[in-house]
């Protein structure tokens, strides 16, 4: 997933440093290319596209190619059946995962996911980083970075100041849909955030969204208030992943569901502000929590009781119900402090 693709490329950057003259390549899913697009630290992209993601005989035959490349070490992040039969097939010298009973014969350095870090980068990332130490590289927290053209930005202006938006006021892309609807906080509740965002800052909005979400962006359109209606620029989009990730960067905050458009928004260095599925854990995901940059809440930090005995991801079925609990005026003072700046 981009989210993910996004998350590990940082291990690009710390490679580079320890070994400047190696060549390093990215093997990853067709469609997240975008959002490592133009990293100085990576020579080389090899594409897992969905033809052979959906074709046994076409996965065969890629995890046969990439042994032709003659790899010295292999990383597997995803660590799923298919990135096991491409590790295997690799003839690398060295090979690096995280550790599970049933492929530690693949791999010589079976490395043991942490379940907790006092690091505000984030556990995703001292996860991901603490692959590297079988290298010999130690830990240092680093920042996904997405690394956009100065034509691709000055793009991303013109289309807004052509659509009269003005660049000298607030402007907040709204992560107003999840990736499905348990990770989706409640329309009706969204349309309250965004309301108390126009009110508080006089804010002009944009709304993130894809085609085929449009009717579900429409409905928390129109359970905004007339007022809030006004200041929502709700035509006013990315046709495609890179032009989004423009547009982002012209914001002063990405606010709404947690998922790919928040981390996006850090890489990017823009201020953030998170509302997490419940049933997502959110030591491992709120990635850089700084008060007044990144922020994020969470149904476990008002009802730490619901949570009692269980993990977050035993919470997944119930997530309509839960979510129905997690009140925006909760979270009001907290999202009214973050927008101070911008008031």
């Amino acid at each position: 997933m981009i989210g993910d693709v996004l998350t590990s490329s940082i291990l690009f950057e710390a490679l580079r440093e320890e070994y400047p003259k190696a060549e390093l390549h990215y093997l990853i899913n067709t469609h997240t290319y975008p959002v490592v697009e133009n990293h100085p630290c990576i020579d080389k992209f090899i594409f897992f596209t969905p033809e052979i993601e959906s074709s046994k005989k076409e996965l065969l035959q890629f995890a046969i190619s990439i042994k032709k490349k003659d790899y010295d070490i292999v990383i597997d992040v995803y660590s799923k059946i298919s990135s096991n039969l491409i590790t295997l097939f690799s003839g690398a010298k060295t090979k690096i995962s995280y550790h599970k009973w049933y492929t530690t014969l693949i791999y010589n350095h079976n490395v043991k996911r942490l379940k907790a870090t006092y690091k505000n980068c984030g556990l995703a990332l001292v996860n991901r980083l603490q692959l590297l130490e079988p290298l010999g590289i130690q830990f240092n927290p680093i920042k996904p970075k997405i690394h956009l053209t100065s034509s691709e930005i000055e793009g991303a202006k013109k289309l807004l100041t052509a659509n009269n938006i003005l660049l000298s006021r607030p402007l907040f892309m709204i992560s107003v849909l999840g990736s499905g609807l348990n990770k989706t906080y409640p329309f009706e509740y969204m349309a309250t955030v965004i309301d108390e965002i126009v009110e508080t800052t006089n804010g002009q909005i944009l709304f993130n969204y894809i085609p085929n979400q449009l009717a579900e962006a429409e409905s928390i359109f129109n359970a905004c208030k007339p007022e809030t209606q006004k200041q929502i620029y709700f035509n006013v989009f990315g046709k495609s992943l890179r032009s989004f990730l423009a547009l982002t960067s012209c914001c002063n905050a990405v606010i709404g569901n947690e998922g790919g458009a928040i981390n996006m928004a850090k890489a990017l260095n823009v201020k953030t502000f998170a509302i997490f599925a419940p049933w997502i854990d959110k030591q491992t995901w709120s990635v850089f929590e700084e008060k007044d940059v990144n922020e994020s809440v969470h149904l476990k930090d008002y009802k730490p009781e619901i949570y009692t005995g269980k993990i977050e991801k035993d919470m997944k079925a119930d997530a309509k119900n839960l979510y129905i609990q997690f009140k925006p005026e909760w979270f009001k003072d907290k999202l009214n402090n973050f927008l101070k700046p911008f008031a």
